[in-house]
């Protein structure tokens, strides 16, 4: 049995359209970016980096050992008094920046999420245009499925706002 070479997959022009978009857009969003936004984000990624780690591992061993007297240097903070402020305001300073980056990130996930949805919405309408010339097409054939009493509430237009008061309706059922 010879083995057939797969046919090389060639993607819809569409679909190369809208890449290209998605990264325009994208390189365009990263242009119109600030400074701080620009230096929040490099400092979140270095503290979200396994090199942070390892730098203050070897850090605070030193420090450690250097104060409890296990190497040749002189005590500069015996108590761990500074270290316990040092460690503190870092951490404070950490998850500012890791609260920043989150609120970005937050906002970029809504505004796919309202693309996605309008996107929904308009394949919902033109879906519901299409089942409604395919049954008119289907009844003149003389189809019988083109009487399907589910067929006139698929033919119905979706009303986003009444979909969602409908599951807070819901939703306060079970509450």
């Amino acid at each position: 049995m010879s083995e057939s070479k797969p046919q090389s997959y060639r993607m819809a022009s569409i679909v190369e359209r809208n890449i290209q978009e998605l990264l325009a857009r994208h390189q365009q969003a990263e242009q119109c970016r600030g400074l701080q936004d620009r230096l929040t984000d490099a400092i979140t990624r270095f503290m979200g980096s396994v090199f942070f780690v390892y730098l203050h591992l070897i850090l605070f061993a030193v420090w450690i050992a250097t104060n409890l007297g296990w190497l040749p240097l002189p005590k500069f903070d015996p108590t761990f008094a500074i270290l316990a402020i040092s460690v503190s305001m870092e951490a404070i300073f950490l998850s500012t920046f890791v609260l920043i980056t989150q609120r970005r990130m937050t906002a970029q996930a809504e505004q796919r999420a309202d693309l996605n949805l309008q996107i929904g919405l308009l394949a919902e309408h033109e879906i519901t245009h299409v089942l409604i010339l395919v049954t008119e097409i289907a009844g003149r054939l003389g189809v019988k499925e083109s009487e399907n009493a589910d067929l006139h509430e698929l033919k119905q237009d979706v009303r986003p706002g009444e979909v969602l008061d409908k599951m807070e309706e819901t939703q306060q059922q079970f509450k």
